[in-house]
């Protein structure tokens, strides 16, 4: 078994050469290796589909951001023949797509805000299940592992072995078609991407990345002055926002259900084996995430079929309205656009007990430091209306009681709009100040 620490330790020597090429060189040359060595199917979907009609097997397409230096994780393990996973993919149509120019969204439908994902589909576009999660920017240890990985694989071939008995019971993990069909069709995108790369070009210009995909989606209702919708401002919920600790080096075994949790309530215990959540078969993590992001915005209950000690259990797991916003947003490279929106560009954090009574802040009163201030463009605009680090914002816009950056995050894109102004109360050298912050665009 290969545990985490010597997991990171292959990964940093798996990363170390690549760290050192530039990304240009990185897109081009892993272009060239994988085309030569002839396993997978290179950025060419259609040929994957007609591939798996041909021979009837099942397809697992993996999306891999390039340039991301973070997201490289896993997927050498997978490129580079690793003994464990081999074998398993062998029994697949393979295909490797490095980018999301074109990438049909009303079947592709995953957290954006990773670069890796896997997909298991059979040859008629259902799909087995999903695999890639992510909770921290860089860190994947606690999320995703090789053993789960081959759990997932095997689970797909199970599930395509049985394809006419689990067909329908497959259905609900396609999901409803999105505002655009393909990336480029958003509207920040659609003027600066085509729906392929440039290989004859710059390449890594021509690329639309994952998290762009997101940003774009944000930005369609934003820029049409509607409030963002808490499925895309908060999407793919993360189990432990509903209080489930997942082993990740198993499909879907139950390794820890927190105290006072949703799941709590629901009646999961450690050690409980989910065999379907709301209807569908259950290969990872990441099919535990879709099912939680398709979850009636105001709420409700899902069933979940367990296996605890060889026995079934029927369980239902019940939340209520706004329960997404328990979920961590900071590690997503998304929030850095509504850093802009919502605060001009600042990074901001919550004061630590100790200092709200350096600083002269009650105890339950709003606190957050400004961490750091933006320097350019439309990130800057704290800054150039009087913004310093240091600054402790102890009033937004009249509310007092957002206490994480987050919830004035939230705040901003789900009751506000561009261009309108906002009064922030702030203390700077144990003096009250006010200063006015207009929202962006």
């Amino acid at each position: 078994m290969l545990r985490p620490l010597l997991f990171c330790a292959l990964l940093c020597a798996l990363t170390a050469p690549a760290l050192a090429q530039t990304r240009e060189e990185i897109v081009r040359g892993d272009k060239a290796k994988v085309e030569a060595e002839g396993f997978w199917i290179y950025n060419d979907l259609p040929a994957a589909f007609a591939e798996a009609k041909r021979t009837g097997k099942p397809i697992v397409v993996v999306l891999r951001c390039l340039p991301c230096h973070e997201c490289v994780k896993l997927d050498d393990e997978l490129v580079d023949t690793d003994p464990v996973i081999r074998p398993l993919l062998e029994q697949f149509v393979c295909a490797r797509q490095v980018s999301t120019n074109g990438l049909d969204l009303n079947l592709f439908q995953y957290d954006t805000d990773q670069s890796f994902a896997v997909f298991f589909l059979n040859a008629d576009k259902t799909i087995y299940g999903r695999f890639g999660t992510r909770s921290h920017r860089t860190d994947w240890v606690g999320d995703v592992s090789l053993e789960g990985l081959a759990e997932a694989l095997q689970g797909a071939l199970d599930l395509h072995s049985r394809y006419r008995e689990v067909k329908q019971s497959l259905a609900g993990k396609t999901g409803q078609p999105l505002e655009v069909s393909s990336p480029e069709k958003y509207p920040s995108l659609k003027d600066k991407y085509t729906d392929r790369l440039n290989y004859s070009g710059d390449v890594v210009k021509s690329c639309i990345h994952c998290h762009q995909i997101g940003d774009a989606q944000r930005e369609f209702y934003w820029g049409s002055g509607k409030p963002i919708p808490d499925k895309v401002l908060w999407p793919y919920p993360h189990p432990k926002v509903v209080g489930l600790v997942m082993n990740p080096d198993k499909k879907s075994t139950v390794r820890e259900v927190l105290s006072g949790s949703a799941a709590a309530r629901a009646g999961l215990q450690d050690g409980d084996v989910i065999e379907s959540f709301n209807g569908q078969p259950i290969l990872s993590i990441a099919d535990i995430q879709w099912v939680l992001h398709n979850i009636d915005p105001d709420g409700g209950a899902v069933p979940i079929s367990v296996n605890r000690n060889g026995v079934q259990k029927s369980l239902n797991l019940s939340v209520a309205k706004d329960w997404r916003r328990a979920g961590d947003l900071s590690w997503r490279v998304t929030t850095w656009g509504l850093r802009r929106i919502a605060a001009g560009g600042m990074v901001l954090e919550t004061l630590a007990d100790n200092e709200r009574r350096e600083s002269g802040v009650n105890g339950s009163d709003m606190a957050l430091r400004v961490r750091r201030v933006g320097q350019y463009g439309p990130h800057g605009t704290a800054k150039r209306v009087g913004f310093r680090e240091g600054d402790i914002i102890v009033a937004y816009d009249g509310q007092k009681d957002l206490s994480t950056e987050q919830e004035l995050l939230t705040y901003v894109a789900t009751s506000k709009k561009a261009g309108d102004r906002v009064r922030i109360n702030l203390i700077r050298n144990s003096k009250p100040m006010q200063l006015t912050l207009p929202i962006q665009k």
